[in-house]
């Protein structure tokens, strides 16, 4: 799967894995959080997992706590609560960073490939700087539920802002192009 397939990752229970775990399989990437406004998208990210599941399609979860502390708990809390909130069912891994010095070089190869997020809402980067927040770079992770599509062949072929729902249509469009 490219230079994915060889970043080592942890799942949210500890177990080692990489990206190649899911060669041949269309990704979304997102990272997520419990405590965001956002955090109902949850329930769209596990409708579009079990709706496109059978035919090769994998919705990654990777809580970061890099905006506004949304994100504080250990992995095992942030499990319990997926499950238990939004009986999430799709592979979620351990907390990492997404933005800064210590981001995670998952996100080092996303952020590469695909330097702009798509907002199917107009501009959020606009819509952070109403609120006085401002990302460091032009190419960083402006927030949580943020997504990232990699197809089949391990590109990544799309990147959506955190206000796009999983059910947007550029979104399902995207994943259904990735899915070929």
């Amino acid at each position: 799967m490219n230079g994915l397939s060889g970043i080592p990752l942890k799942r949210i229970d500890g177990a080692p894995a990489s990206i190649g775990d899911f060669a041949g399989k269309a990704l979304l990437i997102v990272n997520v959080a419990s405590k965001c406004g956002l955090t109902p998208q949850y329930e769209g990210l596990e409708a579009l997992y079990r709706r496109y599941r059978d035919r090769g399609f994998e919705v990654l979860g990777f809580p970061a706590n890099d905006f506004g502390s949304q994100e504080p708990g250990s992995n095992e809390e942030i499990a319990d609560f997926c499950r238990t909130n939004f009986s999430v069912d799709f592979p979620m891994f351990e907390k990492i960073a997404v933005t800064g010095a210590d981001r995670h070089p998952l996100y080092d190869a996303l952020v590469a490939a695909q330097p702009a997020a798509t907002s199917a809402n107009g501009d959020f980067r606009a819509k952070l700087a109403g609120y006085g927040i401002k990302p460091k770079s032009e190419t960083d992770v402006l927030w949580n539920f943020e997504k990232f599509i990699v197809d089949r062949d391990g590109k990544v072929v799309g990147r959506f802002a955190p206000d796009t729902a999983p059910d947007a249509p550029e979104l399902t469009q995207a994943i259904e192009a990735a899915l070929g």
